[in-house]
């Protein structure tokens, strides 16, 4: 579904009262779908980096999957930029604005970015050779992509903090998500149709020419939607109150201090691992499904284009039906849900390692149903347990610590599925079979990660901080987890 020494802030944080004016802020729901339109346009952009260009560039164009997994990884590691980005934006304007500067800013460079990406990328498929030159442009263009990403995405969720009134805010970004996997739907299907196959017998299955018009057409196509998303949205202003806690106070406590009583706690320590390991694991397959059904069954980039849509569809029912049954099913706790959505998961990377290594193409399509119920499962109860391991008065910093372990395990991840690839092919000289060892690999994370979910007592945490779970603020957690 989104990383400096300092811990990554949570909505709330970022954003306290940057734009509180003298009535309460007003988030209609015809104006929650405009900027949602954000977000639609960030799920799009996700598919082009890790459904196009990665598949064009290992599968079809033969390079090594470290480099990519690294490059791709990128947004994930430079994320705390977002930090200082949104510190800055609550405390002075930029043009009059406190966050749409950053917005326009961000996301501008993210959408020259793809298109810088697209023309290097058409020039190696044309048969340029891929020199030096050639490689620092498409460093330049990810590290480019990857800045823009990290300042323009906490500011543009201070945004609708600033938005929305306080009991809007839940509602806010609960449709905000939904367009986030709404975008992998939507990218999966466009940009499939907009890389036809190639019919001329060559060694690609799209032509050059027709790889660099589909970057070029999403850089407009994402550009636009992030410039009229947020139109209007801000009202040009001169300054803003200093940040504050939960508790209305300022926040002078010692990061080192907060560290040290996450740690603390044998039951944090116990979350810790199983959300940094389910992290890493379930998203090991991120940087390699797409080539793994290229190198492996020899599928068309114009079909692997559209996995997004199928898991992205099964993610959303997943989501959906999770979180109505949460609210009528007493028994239907974050844990369970954690539990239900590694198990998919399971179910998913078997299907794939089945696939690979017995070389049933059948696998794919239940495998990536059952990716995308998966991650819609886990998801809501992943997030839902980061506010049951937050403890009331410390909920920032808690959030903040998990939001990071999240995002730089998520990197770790997308890169380490690319390393373990490549590795396994030098040994092996079988795609299949290093394919394979991917999803054999992840499976068994995935199963380390439900021994350490299973000695986490919410109820025990809870008792010992004399907290209530449902205190947290919820929408920040959402929040901290998009983009």
């Amino acid at each position: 579904m989104t990383a400096t020494p300092t811990i990554a802030p949570s909505a709330a944080e970022i954003a306290p009262q940057a734009a509180t004016a003298s009535t309460e802020p007003n988030l209609t729901i015809a104006r929650n779908l405009k900027i949602s339109l954000f977000h639609l346009g960030s799920g799009m952009a996700d598919v082009m980096a890790t459904g196009v260009w990665n598949r064009v560039m290992i599968s079809d164009l033969g390079f090594s999957a470290t480099p990519i997994g690294l490059l791709v990884s990128l947004r994930y590691f430079l994320a705390p930029l977002g930090m200082w980005a949104g510190r800055i934006s609550d405390e002075r304007t930029i043009l009059g604005f406190h966050r749409l500067f950053w917005i326009w800013l961000g996301r501008g460079l993210m959408a020259v970015s793809i298109a810088a990406l697209g023309v290097v990328t058409g020039q190696l498929a044309a048969g340029a050779p891929p020199d030096a030159m050639r490689w620092i442009g498409i460093a330049l263009a990810l590290l480019v992509f990857s800045f823009g990403n990290a300042i323009s995405g906490s500011t543009f969720l201070a945004l609708i903090y600033d938005r929305a009134a306080p009991t809007q805010r839940g509602r806010a970004v609960g449709v905000v998500w939904t367009f986030l996997l709404v975008g992998y739907m939507v990218g999966g299907i466009v940009f499939g149709i907009m890389l036809p196959a190639h019919e001329s017998g060559g060694a690609l299955s799209f032509s050059p020419e027709t790889l660099v018009n589909l970057f070029v057409a999403a850089a407009v196509i994402l550009g636009g939607l992030w410039f009229i998303s947020v139109l209007g949205e801000e009202k040009r202003s001169a300054s803003a109150p200093g940040r504050q806690n939960e508790r209305g106070e300022a926040d002078n406590r010692s990061i080192r201090a907060d560290l040290k009583l996450a740690f603390s706690n044998r039951q944090t320590r116990y979350f810790f691992w199983f959300l940094g390991l389910s992290m890493v694991f379930a998203f090991s397959q991120d940087l390699i499904l797409e080539p793994f059904a290229g190198d492996v069954f020899g599928m068309p980039a114009h079909v692997t284009t559209r996995f997004a849509a199928y898991w992205g569809l099964t993610a959303i029912i997943g989501t959906v039906v999770c979180l109505i049954l949460s609210r009528r099913v007493k028994r239907l706790t974050n844990t369970v849900m954690s539990y239900a959505g590694v198990i998919a998961l399971m179910v998913a990377f078997g299907m794939f390692a089945f696939g690979a290594l017995a070389n049933v193409r059948q696998m794919v399509t239940p495998g990536l149903l059952a990716l995308g119920v998966g991650l819609g499962i886990w998801n809501v109860g992943t997030l839902g347990l980061m506010m049951d391991m937050s403890p009331v008065g410390r909920a920032g910093a808690f959030l903040g610590f998990w939001t990071l372990v999240v995002t730089f395990a998520r990197g770790i991840g997308v890169s380490g599925g690319g390393i373990v690839r490549d590795i396994s092919l030098q040994l092996t000289g079988s795609p299949n079979t290093a394919y394979g060892i991917v999803f054999v690999i992840g499976l068994a994370g995935l199963g380390v990660s439900l021994w350490a979910l299973g000695r986490v007592d919410v109820r025990k945490f809870t008792s010992e901080y004399q907290s209530r779970p449902a205190a947290v603020n919820s929408e920040a957690v959402l929040a901290a987890s998009l983009d």
